[in-house]
């Protein structure tokens, strides 16, 4: 799955790692360091979002494989509070639902260390119908 995302989204090579991907459930990391920091030293908005829309793409992946153009249709992000400085943030996403054209993720994000999440999000993806060839 790595390869898989150093292929489609080479931009964002290295950023994310994936610690636990099985069944419904996948575990990654955001490699936080200066560039996701906002005033404050706190992990930015931005940077949490990606997370979590990588963690939902590539739990959607893992059950359909790969579908490189399937997108994001919907996210809702809740920041619960303020991220730890100088510590990775992980995501456990939740595949809820998983659908012929769409798929319903769960997402909480944690600073490493922490017991209390972060922030929430709800993500939806729409997946490419496949063409026979």
């Amino acid at each position: 799955m790595t390869a898989f995302l150093d292929e489609v989204f080479p931009q964002v090579r290295g950023m994310f790692a994936i610690d636990r991907m099985d069944g419904d459930r996948v575990v990654m990391r955001l490699h936080a360091d200066d560039r996701h920091l906002r005033p404050g030293g706190t992990v930015s908005g931005p940077a949490m979002f990606s997370l979590a829309d990588v963690a939902a793409y590539v739990a959607t992946m893992a059950r359909i494989g790969r579908e490189a153009l399937t997108v994001t249709t919907h996210c809702s992000i809740d920041f619960m509070r303020k991220p730890a400085a100088g510590r990775d943030l992980l995501a456990e996403a939740r595949l809820l639902k998983l659908g012929r054209t769409l798929s319903v993720t769960d997402v909480l994000l944690y600073s490493e260390g922490m017991d209390e999440p972060v922030a929430h999000a709800s993500l939806t993806y729409a997946i490419p119908r496949r063409r026979d060839t």
